[in-house]
C-alpha cells in the first residue's frame, strides 16, 4: 500500500527502525498503554493529525495511537528537529503517513502542516499550536468544524491557545499536556536540562567548567538548564522578569542580574522564556568577543536574529549549527539559527522522560474521545487521576515502591477536629 508521505529518503528507515525500538526499551508506561491499547481500541475511527517533533519517542507514540485504533498522520513541529531515519521508518515500517525534511524551508514546513490538515482530522495533537493556530485562520469553515478536540505539548503552545480562549477564538477543548505534573515536572526540567546541555556540546566541543553561562528564564526549562550547567561546573547566572522566580533562582544558589549588565562577562547565553527578543540588539552590542548565544524555547523569536543580521559586517557557518558573525569586531556565535538547540544540534529528551510526556498525550486523547461533548471549547489541565496514574506506572517500572496511608492516617488528614 502507498503510504502519503514528503519524507528525505525512504532508504534511511532500517536505521531509523533499530533506533525507534531503542527508545521504546525506555519507554515502559507508553507500553503499557500501547499494549491496553491494542486490546480495547478507544481510538478506533478516529483521525488524528499531530504535529510534533519527529523524533524516535514520538514515533512511539504514533505506535500507540494507532494500536488504538486511530488514522494517525505526523508532521514536524519545527524546521530542525526531524529525524530523517525515524520519518522514513515509521513511513516504511509502520505505515504512517509522515511529512517531515530536516532543515525544510518555511514553505515547505506550511505545506506539511496542510497536509496534515488535508487528514481531515477529528482530532489533533500539537506542539507549539501552529496545527491549531492555521485551523483557525484559514480552515475555519472546512476542516475545523469536525474537530472534537486536541492536545498541547508545550508551554509555548499552552500560552497561544490561552490567548485564543480569551479572546473566544478557540472553537474546541484543548487539554493542556504541558500542565501535568508528570510532564512540566520530568520534560521540561530533568529532559530540557540535559537536552540542551547535550547539544550544546555536539554543536561546539567546549569546556563548561569555569565558564560564565547565563539562563534567561527560570521556569521549569530554566531550572532544568541551571541545574545541569551549574553542576558541570559552570558559573550560572539566571535572568527573569518575574520577581517570584528571580527570588527563587537566588535561593537555589544562582546568581540573578540583568541581562544587559551580563552580558560583557557572559561566554554563554541560552534562552528558555516563550517570549520575543529576550536577546535583543542592546544585548548583542553589549555582548564580549566570542560570546556564544543560543536558544531552547519552541520558537526562534527570543533571539532577535533580524538586528544581529543587520548589526554584523560579516557571517560565516563555523561548524554544523555554528554560524560566527562579526559585529563591530566583536564574534558572536549563533548555534541552530536559533531554533531548538536540544531538538536541532542533539536528539531531543532521553526516551525515558518523554515516556510520561507522551503517555499524558495518548491518555489525554483517549480521554477526549470519552468526554469531549461535556467539554467547553476551553484549555483543560489534564485529570488528576491521569497524571498520578501515569506517576505510579513509572514507578512501577523502576521497580521503586513507596508506601500508603493508613485508614487513620486518611480521617487524620480529612479531619478539622485533631489538634495539637
Amino acid at each position: 500500500m502507498m503510504i502519503k508521505c514528503d519524507i528525505k529518503d525512504k532508504g534511511l528507515a532500517p536505521k531509523g527502525k533499530l533506533r525507534i525500538e531503542w527508545a521504546d526499551n525506555q519507554m515502559h508506561v507508553l507500553r503499557k498503554i500501547r499494549e491496553r491499547f491494542e486490546n480495547e481500541k478507544p481510538l478506533m475511527g478516529k483521525r488524528i493529525s499531530c504535529c510534533l517533533h519527529v523524533t524516535t519517542e514520538t514515533a512511539n507514540l504514533m505506535r500507540t495511537l494507532k494500536a488504538g485504533g486511530a488514522d494517525v498522520v505526523l508532521c514536524a513541529s519545527n524546521p530542525l528537529s526531524t529525524q530523517d531515519d525515524v520519518a522514513a521508518s515509521l513511513v516504511a515500517d509502520y505505515e504512517i503517513p509522515v511529512f517531515a525534511i530536516k532543515g525544510e524551508d518555511r514553505d515547505t514546513y506550511y505545506g506539511h502542516l496542510i497536509s496534515a490538515i488535508e487528514h481531515k482530522p477529528d482530532m489533533t495533537q500539537d506542539d507549539g499550536a501552529d496545527l491549531v493556530g492555521l485551523l483557525h485562520q484559514d480552515y475555519s469553515d472546512t476542516y475545523l468544524k469536525n474537530i472534537i478536540g486536541g492536545t498541547e505539548e508545550t508551554t509555548t503552545g499552552v500560552i497561544r491557545l490561552k490567548s485564543m480562549e480569551k479572546e473566544k477564538a478557540l472553537k474546541f477543548p484543548i487539554i493542556a499536556v504541558n500542565e501535568s505534573q508528570t510532564k512540566h515536572f520530568f520534560d521540561n526540567r530533568y529532559g530540557t536540562g540535559q537536552s540542551t546541555i547535550d547539544g550544546l556540546l555536539r554543536a561546539t566541543n567546549i569546556l563548561l567548567a569555569g565558564k560564565n553561562f547565563v539562563v534567561c528564564g527560570y521556569g521549569w526549562c530554566g531550572k532544568g538548564l541551571a541545574m545541569r550547567a551549574k553542576g558541570m561546573g559552570a558559573n550560572v547566572t539566571v535572568t527573569e522578569v518575574d520577581h517570584i522566580k528571580a527570588i527563587e533562582a537566588v535561593m537555589d544558589g544562582f546568581r540573578v542580574m540583568k541581562l544587559e549588565k551580563i552580558m560583557p562577562e557572559a561566554d554563554v547565553v541560552i534562552t528558555v522564556t516563550g517570549d520575543i527578543n529576550v536577546v535583543d540588539e542592546k544585548h548583542i552590542k553589549a555582548a564580549k568577543d566570542g560570546v556564544i548565544i543560543a536558544n531552547s524555547g519552541h520558537f526562534n523569536d527570543e533571539i532577535n536574529i533580524g538586528a544581529l543580521e543587520s548589526m554584523s559586517d560579516k557571517k560565516r557557518t563555523i561548524r554544523d549549527f555554528v554560524e560566527e558573525y562579526t559585529v563591530d569586531g566583536k564574534r558572536i556565535i549563533l548555534l541552530a539559527e536559533g531554533r531548538l538547540l536540544n531538538l536541532s544540534a542533539a536528539e531531543g529528551h532521553p526516551a525515558v522522560v518523554m515516556d510520561m510526556s507522551f503517555a499524558n498525550q495518548a491518555l489525554g486523547s483517549e480521554y477526549l474521545v470519552q468526554n469531549s461533548s461535556k467539554m467547553q471549547q476551553k484549555v483543560y489541565v489534564i485529570p488528576e487521576e491521569i497524571d498520578y496514574e501515569i506517576a505510579r506506572l513509572k514507578l512501577d517500572s523502576m521497580g521503586i515502591g513507596i508506601d500508603e496511608l493508613t485508614e487513620e492516617q486518611k480521617i487524620y488528614l480529612n479531619s478539622w477536629k485533631m489538634g495539637t
